[in-house]
């Protein structure tokens, strides 16, 4: 589920997508595929692609315009945390997810103890991404790379993956007729990149090959030796919800800002429960994924390997939710007022605002990403507004006022 209003999300792809310079929404194809095709063949060879696997996948490398309409017409993340969350993080995902955990249950305790990473960020993942298995996509990855790779929007990104997915299949791990997905080239229940998928993939149910396609036990310790090479903190937290008082220094309330619990306490942060936080030095940051008025977390130095997976704020908050409930948590608060309403064609006005301004938003894209998040905090500041990062109408209309 990365990266589309299908599935949601090529995560990590989006979390590659993060890194690469913003192309144009409205770039135009120029050059023939053909021979496109047959300069990315040569490139293969020279990074050891043996031309028996190029013949073998050579009835899949076509164009595809109809995966260029999917992959350009997104706006899955320009929902806010509470709209998304409610929909993926449904009962029925609860209710699955539990049950899997207790069917699932020796090969989760194997790969916890082998990777560190235990059964419900994993799961959680494999519920939102593919619905645990049920929904990996029907569609040649192949033709979806291929497509992807020529195009003018990103082929930085598909290029690479499309040499990934033929390593797979001289590796022996999958065919080019298994080798089915989504539209953004995507693959297995956890929906791997190609890339992570011949990095990271294992073998954990000992027949000879990584099947991440029809072998949960390999898609999901696969998933724990990813998530260990992102940086997960064994025995560790990762998302916590809180209560924060009516008056606070909001411009704390900033992921790249980390205290000890002991310093939220003394702010006056508490548990739902309005009991006291540990008063210890395990470092965390104020999570307020819609503002001072919407839900409240601790995000701790976990929570970073969700964001590495998917880096829409969106979806990796959802995700450790998701997470969080699965491990025993109860459903989280919706905040302490009424958050200001603010969609997508605001987020939108608001980003070209700034842009012109000189604040860095990235792109254009009517999406609240940690990115507009910091520039309107910059903004928030500037003209004296509470400093959490969320916008409202009052502050773009302030800024419609001084463009």
């Amino acid at each position: 589920m990365r990266n589309s209003a299908v599935k949601v999300l090529i995560a990590a792809a989006l979390l590659a997508l993060s890194v690469m310079p913003a192309f144009s929404q409205a770039c135009r194809n120029a050059g023939n595929f053909d021979r496109w095709l047959e300069d990315f063949k040569r490139e293969a060879m020279t990074q050891g692609i043996s031309g028996a696997t190029l013949a073998a996948a050579a009835p899949f490398l076509s164009y595809d315009v109809n995966i260029i309409a999917k992959d350009r017409g997104q706006r899955v993340f320009s929902q806010t945390f509470l709209e998304f969350s409610d929909r993926m993080v449904a009962k029925y995902r609860l209710d699955i997810g539990a049950k899997k955990m207790r069917d699932l249950a020796a090969v989760f305790a194997r790969i916890e103890s082998q990777y560190g990473v235990p059964a419900a960020p994993i799961v959680a993942f494999w519920g939102l991404e593919t619905d645990f298995g049920a929904n990996i996509g029907n569609l040649p990855t192949l033709r979806a790379l291929a497509t992807l790779a020529f195009d003018c929007r990103r082929p930085q990104l598909f290029r690479p993956q499309l040499i990934a997915a033929l390593k797979i299949i001289q590796r022996g791990d999958l065919s080019a007729e298994q080798m089915v997905g989504p539209f953004a080239g995507e693959l297995g229940q956890l929906q791997f990149l190609p890339s992570h998928y011949f990095d990271h993939g294992v073998d954990f149910d000992g027949d000879g090959r990584r099947d991440l396609l029809k072998s949960a036990p390999d898609a999901l310790a696969s998933a724990g030796n990813f998530m260990r090479h992102l940086g997960w903190k064994r025995g560790q937290p990762w998302l916590q919800e809180v209560r924060v008082p009516a008056q606070l220094p909001w411009d704390q309330a900033d992921l790249s800002i980390k205290h000890p619990r002991s310093y939220w306490a003394r702010l006056g942060v508490t548990l739902p429960n309005a009991r006291p936080l540990p008063a210890d030095e395990l470092p965390a940051s104020l999570l307020l994924p819609m503002g001072r008025f919407g839900p409240a977390f601790l995000a701790y130095p976990n929570f970073q390997v969700f964001l590495e997976w998917n880096q829409s704020l969106v979806y990796a908050t959802s995700a450790a939710y998701l997470a969080a409930r699965l491990a025993g948590a109860p459903a989280a608060s919706r905040g302490p007022g009424q958050v200001p309403a603010f969609g997508y064609e605001q987020v939108r006005e608001l980003q070209t605002i700034l842009t012109r301004q000189g604040f860095d938003v990235g792109k254009i894209d009517g999406k609240l990403g940690l990115q507009t998040r910091a520039a309107v905090k910059q903004v928030q500041m500037k003209l004296g507004f509470p400093a959490d990062s969320y916008p409202s109408p009052e502050l773009l209309e302030r800024l419609r006022g001084g463009r």
